[in-house]
């Protein structure tokens, strides 16, 4: 492969986020080592997991297996919702199972608003960026309200926002608010699960530049700045969705993927979700 170049965005705190990441959500835990050494070796150097994947182990056996020097790599975890009412002990659990001193992104994985606890979550998040034990905090699935409710006491505005958003559901009443208030958009799910690499635009726009609908859609993510982390299991697929960091579109095709919008999510809504992860 081409040497590529993977842009980073820099977050509210001054901390540098490779544009493009490996997520490893569904990776079952006995085959995520060695999924994540291969996305090492094509050159992947954002790593998300999260505790409810139940996968940080193998996360961090492939990252002591490669011996990369830890300060190019960037990890990010999450806390798991039933979790939020114990998130310094959460906290710990994790970094031990990534068998590392410190996480670069810590989230909120939802708000499950029913609990009432991500406020005070959060303020133990603050606690853990202060103490260096994380180098940037953030929240996961936050809607609207539950960014206003939390900004109203926080100290610290979340670096990071990742939200389902692909060309069928966009969000871009929230990706916008989040942009105004400095927190960066992290989209999951990005290529709609799949879905959306059948849609006409894709295909076309895919054939006029000799590249895969996967390529597409990704490229188009990392034309609004948005931060991006698909997932497979594949090499070669993890090759191709690297590759998309060397896609150009043109702001006509760009102009054309957005049209796609549907309003249609694919995963639950955050303001009722209320699943444990336990």
């Amino acid at each position: 492969m081409p040497d590529i170049t993977i842009p980073s965005l820099t977050l509210n705190n001054g901390v540098d986020i490779p544009q493009l990441g490996f997520g490893v959500f569904q990776v079952p835990p006995e085959d995520t080592q060695r999924v994540v050494e291969a996305a090492l070796e094509v050159g992947y150097r954002h790593l998300d997991t999260a505790a409810a994947y139940r996968n940080e182990a193998g996360v961090g056996a492939a990252i002591a297996a490669a011996g990369i020097p830890r300060e190019e790599l960037f990890v990010t975890t999450k806390l798991r919702n039933g979790e939020q009412g114990k998130p310094f002990e959460a906290f710990e659990d994790s970094r031990r199972a990534l068998g590392l001193d410190y996480v670069d992104l810590y989230l909120i994985h939802w708000p499950v608003p029913s609990l009432g606890l991500f406020v005070s979550a959060w303020q133990a998040m603050e606690k853990l960026l202060a103490n260096e034990l994380v180098r940037s905090i953030g929240v996961s699935n936050f809607l609207p309200e539950h960014l206003d409710t939390l900004l109203v006491s926080a100290e610290v505005t979340p670096a990071v926002n990742q939200i389902e958003l692909h060309p069928t559901f966009q969000q871009r009443e929230l990706a916008s608010l989040c942009r105004e208030k400095g927190i960066a958009v992290e989209a999951y799910s990005p290529l709609g699960q799949g879905t959306d690499l059948n849609a006409e635009a894709v295909e076309a726009i895919a054939a006029a530049h000799g590249s895969t609908p996967a390529q597409v859609v990704l490229a188009w993510h990392l034309s609004q700045g948005t931060i991006v982390i698909p997932k497979t299991a594949n090499a070669d697929r993890m090759a191709e969705n690297f590759a998309a960091a060397a896609l150009g579109l043109t702001p006509s095709e760009v102009e054309q993927i957005g049209r796609l919008d549907s309003g249609h999510r694919i995963g639950s809504d955050p303001a009722t979700a209320s699943h444990t992860q336990l």
